[in-house]
């Protein structure tokens, strides 16, 4: 089973001050072991949230507003996508996650192709679940029909672009674990395969609910595991799309139109939130001063969970 585990921001994230050179190399060798181990298939920090945006939709009404945004430890400072057989392993690992001293990770399980019914007949052209096996086969992302899953081929970013990770708020809808209509999944598909033809979609998850999840809380070096479901909706994700577009406003204009097949074609949905983050690159980061060579260590790991030859 594959999982998303996050990591939530705090007052440091939040600050735009780079990290530390002890935990780069902290974190650098815990991914090292996670990918050696076969656990982990793909992994982003986040830039702080004053460099994104959130877009609302109520009642065919939209409202963008800038970051930053004011409650920090609700926010997401990174993620890693990972495989383990349950969820008591993936917790396992997400104990482990050093350099945290105070803070929270919470671990969703994602929504897998075989859990979908077979879509109706389209009336011309393919249906979305042939574009998206056929791009998740290309990238190797999630599963398919002849094998399990593999680490996410996801290519270099494009000179001139931008990544975002565009991330839909959960609702009630989404919570509940009922699966999207024919509807917004042929719209959905559609604009997923638009997005792949102009190369701008990178990947792509749908998250399960929170009850299928869990927590783990960090205070004073002490782990505790909480399991879901989790009472604050607002705040949780229920699935993600990572772009690579020119601009902000040009994520926005996606988040839009994710918003309004979202709201359109849910059910008894009125209102859906979308919060756009961008992605940090390597060069975000400060120069290796370090003795352990992190930032080469680094690279050498993101060419090896990207497919590109060493």
């Amino acid at each position: 089973m594959r999982y998303m585990m996050m990591i939530k921001s705090d007052a440091t994230a939040e600050s735009g001050l780079p990290p530390d050179q002890a935990m780069l190399t902290a974190m650098g060798k815990f991914n090292e072991e996670m990918a050696a181990a076969g656990v982990m298939l793909g992994g982003e920090g986040l830039l702080p949230s004053a460099k994104g945006a959130r877009v609302r939709l109520d009642r065919k009404k939209f409202t963008v507003v800038d970051g930053p945004f004011a409650e920090a430890k609700e926010l997401v400072a990174g993620f890693w996508l990972l495989q383990a057989p349950t969820l008591e392993e993936a917790v396992s690992w997400a104990k482990r996650v050093p350099a945290v001293e105070e803070g929270q990770l919470e671990l969703r399980r994602l929504w897998e192709m075989s859990d979908f019914p077979a879509p109706e007949a389209p009336a011309g052209g393919e249906d979305w679940r042939t574009f998206e096996e056929r791009f998740r086969e290309e990238h190797g992302q999630g599963e398919s029909a002849t094998a399990s899953p593999v680490a996410p081929t996801t290519p270099p970013r494009k000179a001139g672009t931008t990544r975002f990770m565009v991330m839909l708020k959960s609702d009630a809808a989404t919570e509940s674990g009922k699966l999207p209509t024919e509807a917004a999944l042929t719209q959905m598909g559609a604009l997923m395969e638009e997005l792949g033809a102009a190369g701008a979609l990178l990947s792509g998850e749908g998250l399960r609910p929170s009850r299928e999840g869990a927590r783990v809380k960090v205070s004073g070096g002490r782990r505790t595991v909480v399991d879901g479901p989790f009472s604050e909706t607002k705040e949780m994700i229920a699935g993600y799309t990572m772009i690579q577009v020119p601009s902000l406003a040009d994520a926005i204009a996606f988040a839009k139109r994710w918003l309004t097949i979202h709201v359109e074609t849910g059910v008894d949905i009125h209102a859906a939130e979308i919060e756009l983050r961008q992605v940090a690159e390597l060069s975000d980061f400060p120069a290796d001063t370090s003795d352990s060579g992190w930032r080469e260590r680094e690279e050498k790991l993101r060419e090896k969970l990207e497919g590109r030859p060493a």
